[in-house]
Protein backbone atom coordinates (compact mmCIF):
# COMPACT_ATOMS: atom_id res chain seq x y z
CA UNK A 1 0.00 0.00 0.00
CA UNK A 2 1.70 3.65 -0.68
CA UNK A 3 1.44 5.79 2.16
CA UNK A 4 -0.59 8.73 1.13
CA UNK A 5 0.23 12.14 1.52
CA UNK A 6 -0.93 14.85 4.24
CA UNK A 7 -2.38 18.06 2.37
CA UNK A 8 0.18 20.91 2.80
CA UNK A 9 -2.14 23.51 4.11
CA UNK A 10 -2.59 21.41 7.05
CA UNK A 11 0.83 20.54 7.69
CA UNK A 12 1.50 24.11 7.37
CA UNK A 13 -1.85 25.60 9.40
CA UNK A 14 -0.76 22.95 12.23
CA UNK A 15 3.18 23.60 11.85
CA UNK A 16 2.67 27.69 11.92
CA UNK A 17 -0.54 28.96 12.82
CA UNK A 18 -2.09 27.44 15.68
CA UNK A 19 -0.51 26.30 18.78
CA UNK A 20 -2.94 23.06 19.17
CA UNK A 21 -0.88 22.18 22.63
CA UNK A 22 -2.97 25.26 23.79
CA UNK A 23 -6.49 24.51 22.00
CA UNK A 24 -8.06 22.33 24.66
CA UNK A 25 -7.17 25.15 27.87
CA UNK A 26 -6.92 28.29 27.04
CA UNK A 27 -11.03 29.02 26.44
CA UNK A 28 -13.84 27.83 28.24
CA UNK A 29 -15.49 25.96 25.13
CA UNK A 30 -12.16 24.18 24.82
CA UNK A 31 -12.12 22.97 28.29
CA UNK A 32 -15.58 21.88 27.74
CA UNK A 33 -14.79 19.54 25.18
CA UNK A 34 -12.05 18.36 26.44
CA UNK A 35 -13.84 17.57 29.82
CA UNK A 36 -16.72 15.82 27.78
CA UNK A 37 -13.91 14.20 25.59
CA UNK A 38 -12.65 12.38 29.13
CA UNK A 39 -15.93 11.44 30.70
CA UNK A 40 -17.48 10.27 27.17
CA UNK A 41 -14.12 7.59 26.61
CA UNK A 42 -13.68 6.51 30.83
CA UNK A 43 -16.96 5.42 29.88
CA UNK A 44 -15.92 2.93 27.03
CA UNK A 45 -12.44 2.39 27.55
CA UNK A 46 -10.84 -0.90 28.93
CA UNK A 47 -9.35 -0.74 32.13
CA UNK A 48 -5.74 -0.01 32.55
CA UNK A 49 -3.54 -1.30 31.47
CA UNK A 50 -4.06 -1.62 27.87
CA UNK A 51 -2.84 -0.02 24.60
CA UNK A 52 -3.92 2.96 23.64
CA UNK A 53 -3.25 4.35 19.72
CA UNK A 54 -3.65 7.65 19.57
CA UNK A 55 -4.08 8.59 15.46
CA UNK A 56 -3.83 12.11 14.88
CA UNK A 57 -2.73 12.78 18.75
CA UNK A 58 -1.12 15.78 17.64
CA UNK A 59 0.54 17.42 20.56
CA UNK A 60 -0.29 14.55 23.24
CA UNK A 61 -3.34 16.37 24.90
CA UNK A 62 -5.39 13.12 25.09
CA UNK A 63 -2.22 11.27 25.78
CA UNK A 64 -1.37 12.81 28.82
CA UNK A 65 -4.37 12.14 30.80
CA UNK A 66 -4.12 8.65 29.14
CA UNK A 67 -0.96 7.66 30.66
CA UNK A 68 -1.89 9.32 34.04
CA UNK A 69 -4.84 7.22 33.94
CA UNK A 70 -2.35 4.23 34.02
CA UNK A 71 -2.53 3.69 29.59
CA UNK A 72 0.01 2.55 27.44
CA UNK A 73 -0.30 5.47 24.73
CA UNK A 74 1.74 5.97 21.21
CA UNK A 75 0.65 8.73 19.13
CA UNK A 76 0.57 8.71 15.39
CA UNK A 77 0.79 12.29 14.08
CA UNK A 78 1.78 14.06 10.52
CA UNK A 79 2.92 17.30 12.06
CA UNK A 80 7.18 16.64 13.40
CA UNK A 81 6.47 19.67 15.68
CA UNK A 82 4.24 17.84 18.00
CA UNK A 83 6.06 14.67 18.44
CA UNK A 84 8.28 15.78 21.13
CA UNK A 85 5.67 17.59 22.57
CA UNK A 86 3.65 14.19 22.92
CA UNK A 87 6.68 12.36 24.14
CA UNK A 88 6.56 15.30 27.08
CA UNK A 89 3.19 14.07 27.60
CA UNK A 90 4.35 10.45 28.38
CA UNK A 91 3.66 9.02 25.20
CA UNK A 92 5.30 7.71 22.71
CA UNK A 93 5.27 9.04 19.02
CA UNK A 94 5.85 8.70 15.33
CA UNK A 95 5.03 10.39 12.40
CA UNK A 96 2.35 8.87 10.43
CA UNK A 97 -0.58 9.29 8.65
CA UNK A 98 -3.82 7.92 9.95
CA UNK A 99 -4.76 6.23 6.26
CA UNK A 100 -1.25 4.25 6.16
CA UNK A 101 -0.79 2.80 9.97
CA UNK A 102 2.60 1.03 10.82
CA UNK A 103 1.18 -0.93 13.23
CA UNK A 104 0.92 -4.32 12.97
CA UNK A 105 -2.95 -5.95 12.22
CA UNK A 106 -4.84 -6.88 15.90
CA UNK A 107 -1.97 -5.25 17.71
CA UNK A 108 -4.10 -2.34 19.88
CA UNK A 109 -6.70 -2.52 22.36
CA UNK A 110 -8.13 0.88 21.65
CA UNK A 111 -7.72 3.37 18.83
CA UNK A 112 -8.53 6.84 18.95
CA UNK A 113 -9.39 9.32 15.52
CA UNK A 114 -10.00 12.50 17.55
CA UNK A 115 -8.75 14.59 14.43
CA UNK A 116 -8.22 12.61 11.14
CA UNK A 117 -11.77 12.44 9.73
CA UNK A 118 -12.32 16.19 9.49
CA UNK A 119 -9.25 16.83 8.05
CA UNK A 120 -10.33 14.07 5.14
CA UNK A 121 -12.84 15.24 3.22
CA UNK A 122 -12.83 12.78 0.59
CA UNK A 123 -14.93 9.89 1.58
CA UNK A 124 -12.24 7.56 0.12
CA UNK A 125 -9.93 8.43 2.87
CA UNK A 126 -12.68 8.58 5.49
CA UNK A 127 -12.99 5.33 4.66
CA UNK A 128 -9.22 4.02 4.34
CA UNK A 129 -8.20 5.71 7.85
CA UNK A 130 -11.40 3.88 9.87
CA UNK A 131 -10.17 0.94 7.80
CA UNK A 132 -6.80 1.07 8.97
CA UNK A 133 -8.06 1.08 12.73
CA UNK A 134 -10.34 -1.72 12.26
CA UNK A 135 -7.11 -3.83 10.97
CA UNK A 136 -4.68 -2.61 13.73
CA UNK A 137 -7.14 -3.42 16.57
CA UNK A 138 -7.60 -6.56 18.44
CA UNK A 139 -11.38 -8.84 18.08
CA UNK A 140 -13.38 -6.63 20.54
CA UNK A 141 -11.23 -3.38 20.59
CA UNK A 142 -12.60 -0.22 20.96
CA UNK A 143 -12.60 2.93 18.37
CA UNK A 144 -13.51 6.36 19.00
CA UNK A 145 -13.49 8.82 16.48
CA UNK A 146 -14.42 13.04 16.26
CA UNK A 147 -15.52 14.81 13.88
CA UNK A 148 -16.50 18.37 13.34
CA UNK A 149 -20.68 18.94 13.48
CA UNK A 150 -21.80 19.99 10.00
CA UNK A 151 -23.52 23.67 12.07
CA UNK A 152 -20.38 24.49 13.89
CA UNK A 153 -19.27 27.46 12.26
CA UNK A 154 -22.76 28.79 12.14
CA UNK A 155 -23.00 28.75 16.04
CA UNK A 156 -19.55 29.52 16.43
CA UNK A 157 -19.58 32.74 14.23
CA UNK A 158 -22.92 33.98 15.48
CA UNK A 159 -20.81 33.60 19.25
CA UNK A 160 -18.61 35.59 17.41
CA UNK A 161 -21.16 38.07 16.41
CA UNK A 162 -19.82 38.85 12.88
CA UNK A 163 -21.86 36.22 10.69
CA UNK A 164 -24.03 39.22 9.62
CA UNK A 165 -21.10 39.95 7.59
CA UNK A 166 -21.12 39.23 3.77
CA UNK A 167 -18.28 37.97 2.76
CA UNK A 168 -17.98 35.87 6.07
CA UNK A 169 -22.12 34.51 5.80
CA UNK A 170 -20.95 33.60 2.21
CA UNK A 171 -18.71 31.62 3.64
CA UNK A 172 -20.71 29.51 6.46
CA UNK A 173 -23.63 29.57 3.77
CA UNK A 174 -21.07 27.40 1.52
CA UNK A 175 -19.96 24.86 4.87
CA UNK A 176 -23.71 24.18 5.50
CA UNK A 177 -24.61 23.78 1.72
CA UNK A 178 -20.98 21.23 1.03
CA UNK A 179 -20.15 20.30 4.58
CA UNK A 180 -16.88 21.29 2.57
CA UNK A 181 -14.41 24.05 4.26
CA UNK A 182 -11.60 24.76 1.43
CA UNK A 183 -9.40 26.02 3.73
CA UNK A 184 -8.16 29.04 1.96
CA UNK A 185 -9.68 31.50 5.13
CA UNK A 186 -9.18 30.61 9.00
CA UNK A 187 -8.76 26.96 10.00
CA UNK A 188 -8.01 24.47 7.38
CA UNK A 189 -9.47 22.16 4.89
CA UNK A 190 -11.80 20.49 6.76
CA UNK A 191 -15.24 18.16 6.21
CA UNK A 192 -18.08 18.74 8.96
CA UNK A 193 -20.23 15.44 9.43
CA UNK A 194 -24.03 14.95 10.58
CA UNK A 195 -24.22 12.31 13.27
CA UNK A 196 -25.78 10.02 10.75
CA UNK A 197 -22.94 10.47 8.49
CA UNK A 198 -20.59 9.66 10.98
CA UNK A 199 -22.58 6.58 12.46
CA UNK A 200 -23.09 5.25 9.07
CA UNK A 201 -19.09 5.50 8.34
CA UNK A 202 -18.33 3.68 11.53
CA UNK A 203 -20.40 0.93 10.74
CA UNK A 204 -19.87 0.72 6.92
CA UNK A 205 -15.97 0.20 8.35
CA UNK A 206 -17.30 -2.88 10.10
CA UNK A 207 -17.73 -1.44 13.72
CA UNK A 208 -20.16 -2.45 15.88
CA UNK A 209 -22.23 -1.71 19.27
CA UNK A 210 -21.32 1.98 17.59
CA UNK A 211 -23.38 5.29 19.36
CA UNK A 212 -22.78 9.01 18.64
CA UNK A 213 -22.44 11.70 21.51
CA UNK A 214 -22.77 15.28 21.33
CA UNK A 215 -18.86 16.33 22.46
CA UNK A 216 -20.11 20.03 24.01
CA UNK A 217 -23.82 19.94 23.93
CA UNK A 218 -25.99 22.81 23.03
CA UNK A 219 -24.71 25.48 25.18
CA UNK A 220 -20.97 25.35 24.01
CA UNK A 221 -21.59 28.59 22.05
CA UNK A 222 -23.42 30.78 24.74
CA UNK A 223 -20.15 29.40 26.55
CA UNK A 224 -17.67 30.87 23.91
CA UNK A 225 -19.85 33.75 22.92
CA UNK A 226 -20.21 35.15 26.41
CA UNK A 227 -16.25 34.48 27.65
CA UNK A 228 -15.14 36.53 23.81
CA UNK A 229 -17.90 39.10 24.40
CA UNK A 230 -16.88 39.77 28.81
CA UNK A 231 -12.69 39.14 28.43
CA UNK A 232 -13.58 37.14 31.37
CA UNK A 233 -12.14 33.37 31.39
CA UNK A 234 -15.53 31.03 32.17
CA UNK A 235 -13.82 27.59 32.97
CA UNK A 236 -14.42 27.76 36.62
CA UNK A 237 -17.91 29.18 36.59
CA UNK A 238 -21.33 28.52 36.59
CA UNK A 239 -22.27 29.26 33.21
CA UNK A 240 -19.12 26.74 32.62
CA UNK A 241 -20.88 23.91 35.20
CA UNK A 242 -24.02 24.79 33.53
CA UNK A 243 -22.75 24.26 29.48
CA UNK A 244 -21.39 21.10 31.10
CA UNK A 245 -24.77 19.96 32.76
CA UNK A 246 -26.58 21.05 29.34
CA UNK A 247 -24.60 18.31 27.34
CA UNK A 248 -24.74 15.62 30.04
CA UNK A 249 -28.60 16.55 29.90
CA UNK A 250 -28.57 16.24 25.86
CA UNK A 251 -27.75 12.64 25.52
CA UNK A 252 -30.80 10.81 25.34
CA UNK A 253 -31.80 12.72 22.44
CA UNK A 254 -30.55 12.96 19.08
CA UNK A 255 -31.82 15.75 17.60
CA UNK A 256 -29.73 17.57 19.81
CA UNK A 257 -26.55 16.22 18.51
CA UNK A 258 -27.04 19.13 15.71
CA UNK A 259 -25.81 21.36 18.35
CA UNK A 260 -22.62 20.24 19.28
CA UNK A 261 -19.18 21.44 18.07
CA UNK A 262 -17.72 18.25 17.79
CA UNK A 263 -19.48 14.81 17.61
CA UNK A 264 -17.66 11.60 18.83
CA UNK A 265 -18.57 8.18 17.46
CA UNK A 266 -17.58 5.17 19.18
CA UNK A 267 -17.57 1.28 18.42
CA UNK A 268 -16.00 -1.98 18.56
CA UNK A 269 -14.48 -3.96 15.87
CA UNK A 270 -16.32 -7.70 16.11
CA UNK A 271 -14.61 -10.59 18.05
Amino acid sequence: MTSPEVAPEIVRFYTETIDESARLSTTADGHLEMVRTQELLRRHLPAPPARILDVGGGPGAHARWLVEDGYEVHVIDPIPRHLPQAEQAGATAELGDARHLPQADASCDVVLLLGPLYHLPDRTDRDRALAEAHRVLKPGGLIAAAGINRYASLFEHTAFAHLHREPLRDSIRDILATQLHDGKKAFTKAYFHTGAQLLEEATSAGFTSTEVYGIEGPAWSLLAATERHTGQPLADSPLFESALTAARMAEPYPELLAASSHLLVVGRRPR
